[in-house]
């Protein structure tokens, strides 16, 4: 019931409304200010020294995010080598692969008998490197004996060395090559190592010969329907830039091997066979794979027939060298996977210095098929952002 008494008024703020927000925009206004004496700041630098700020942020993003990839790959480092291996081979294995799934051949078949075509190649290769040169091992300690003493009387009749100082070089040399020798169990570990990681290679490349087009167009359905033609097109510049690095390379080694052989069986230096197939090995590392393999060739001849045979072996090395880098390579790689001498030179020691012999055969290639994706990518979104 009422008692005449009306209702007491709600408590009143003690802060009004305009005090209340004055806080939050005075925050906001410090805000403003501050980003605006940021863009003056960065305004009134010179454009040079804007354009340098600019550029080294974006190379250290990229040089982290390679370095990052780097470090991940030399930690799994037999994947990593299993993986591009097994590119390298599907790469050259494809076309073959491809005639025989035309010819009504299941893609299983198919793929086993490119693998059965591959393993017989390497079997056959080594056994006629062995049957053809097992009767030269027995000769070959007494020519190598009479070949370092030639070798000793040319140096110490010829330079200013001493026999004592060069028995000294020797033995610290072969000291140390005793000493970098490994252990019986790393060298069992190794070869574990690289029994498994050969295993791995012949097991994806049948599954990359069988399911290989279906494996990249489930790749494709993940990807948007703005950004598909891209991909299509840059994963298709890709695997022919791959492909033709890998036939072209293979051609060259083979045409290296061939000429470098057939000098060293004509200057009678021993071993000519495997030291081809070394050179044939080492072609597939440009620049520097072909000049180690000649470098060795130039020492056994040295060892073996003496300081005359190996000037002619040097001679016949570069010889073959110069036709190889002037009218062959440009021949057969074209300007498809053509790279300049300094990006392979710099692909090649990074490589090297993170995945030693193996990251050395991987790093060119790779080189490649990143600038043609690169180059693909580039060049569709410039057509695309031009005006029609």
């Amino acid at each position: 019931m009422s008692d005449g008494t009306a209702a007491p008024d709600p408590q009143p703020s003690i802060v009004p409304d305009g005090e209340r927000q004055e806080p939050r925009t005075s925050a906001r206004n410090r805000m403003h200010d501050g980003q605006e004496r940021i863009h003056s700041t960065w305004e009134s630098l010179p454009w040079f020294l804007r354009w340098a700020v600019v550029w080294s942020a974006c190379l250290l993003v990229v040089a982290a995010g390679i370095y990052l990839l780097a470090t991940v790959a030399a930690r799994l480092a037999p994947l990593t080598i299993a993986l591009a291996a097994t590119l390298f081979l599907a790469a050259m294995l494809d076309p073959l692969a491809v005639r025989l799934r035309r010819l009504r051949l299941p893609p299983a078949l198919a793929a086993l008998l490119s693998l059965f075509l591959l393993l017989a190649v390497i079997g056959g290769a080594a056994y006629l490197v062995w049957t053809l040169t097992a009767d030269q091992f027995s000769s070959l300690s007494k020519q190598l004996d009479e070949g370092l003493d030639r070798t000793r009387d040319f140096i110490t009749g010829s330079l200013p060395v001493t026999p004592e100082q060069l028995d000294k070089w020797t033995k610290q040399a072969t000291d140390g090559l005793r000493r970098s020798t490994p252990d019986p169990v790393a060298g069992a570990r190794t070869a574990a190592e690289v029994a498994g990681g050969v295993l791995l290679i012949f097991v994806l490349l049948f599954f990359l010969l069988k399911d290989g087009r279906p494996m990249w167009g489930w790749v494709l359905g993940r990807v948007s329907d703005r950004s598909r033609p891209a991909f299509v097109q840059a994963g298709r510049n890709g695997w022919h830039t791959l492909s033709a690095y890998t036939r072209g390379t293979v051609a060259i080694a083979a045409i290296d091997a061939i000429g470098i052989g057939l000098g060293l069986v004509l200057l009678g230096v021993p071993l000519a066979l495997p030291l081809a197939v070394i050179t044939f090995l080492g072609g597939f590392i440009p620049i520097i794979g072909a000049t180690v393999a000649g470098s060795v060739a130039v020492l056994v001849a040295l060892a073996a027939k003496g300081p005359a045979t190996a000037l002619f072996t040097l001679l016949v090395v570069i010889a073959v060298q110069q036709l190889e880098g002037n009218l062959l390579e440009p021949l057969i790689m074209k300007r498809q996977v053509r790279l300049h001498p300094v990006v392979i030179l710099v692909a090649v020691t990074a490589g090297t210095l993170f995945g030693g012999i193996p990251g050395a055969f991987v790093a060119v290639p790779v080189t490649a098929v990143v600038y043609r994706v690169v180059d693909t990518v580039s060049t569709l979104r410039q057509g695309r952002d031009a005006p029609s």
